[in-house]
């Protein structure tokens, strides 16, 4: 690719496309000068060091992320909501695993802070978790131990799943479809504790 070309967005959205190659943990500022044919310190005039690299890699997959269950959850309340939401997040895990992967670091506030996309990227989450879970009734604390369970039980199923964890003969979509079901229920029959002053919620 010519160097003339070269931008941070061109730079940081290759950078992805490498992690879901090599992994997340690969990518360096070496293995992108090659993929643009360029020398490494070429790169450096779009990113600082292989740190700030990888936090842009997680804020543009966080970024992309949301915005695919955004979509899957639009017009959507209840059971159907979290069905759609869990759907959108496990395809995006299972087709996007290097990216996947950067959405569980902990970017550098600075970096958010210069970049209004990522301050909306944490709003549309919150808005659309907080949005599902209000429809089953939860306010906080509820809506915090909500999130962790169905972060936790996600991020769980989707890493065993990419790994080829599960060994038992039934199928895993099966048994996907099954953890919703357990989920909605539980949800819907919330142990709710002392109701608090609702506030943001992180993403699953």
């Amino acid at each position: 690719m010519a160097r003339a070309g070269l931008t941070t967005e061109r730079v940081v959205l290759a950078a992805a496309d490498l992690a879901d190659e090599i992994g997340f943990e690969n990518i360096t500022v070496a293995a992108l000068a090659r993929r643009f044919g360029v020398k490494d310190a070429s790169m450096y005039a779009h990113v600082r060091s292989v740190r700030e690299l990888r936090e842009r890699v997680a804020l543009l997959a966080s970024g992309e992320m949301i915005d695919r269950i955004a979509t899957a959850v639009a017009g959507r309340a209840g059971k159907d909501a979290l069905v759609a939401f869990a759907d959108a997040y496990r395809a995006y895990a299972l087709e996007r695993p290097g990216r996947y992967r950067a959405t569980h670091t902990q970017p550098d506030p600075a970096l958010v802070a210069e970049r209004p996309e990522y301050r909306r990227t944490a709003e549309v989450t919150a808005e659309v978790t907080t949005g599902m879970l209000r429809a089953y009734g939860l306010t906080e604390p509820d809506l915090t131990d909500a999130v962790r369970l169905l972060r936790s039980t996600f991020h769980g199923y989707c890493t065993l799943e990419a790994i080829g964890g599960f060994g038992a003969p039934r199928p895993v979509e099966t048994s996907w479809r099954h953890a919703l079901d357990a989920l909605h229920v539980t949800l819907e029959n919330w142990p709710h504790t002392e109701a608090g002053t609702p506030g943001p919620v992180p993403a699953p």
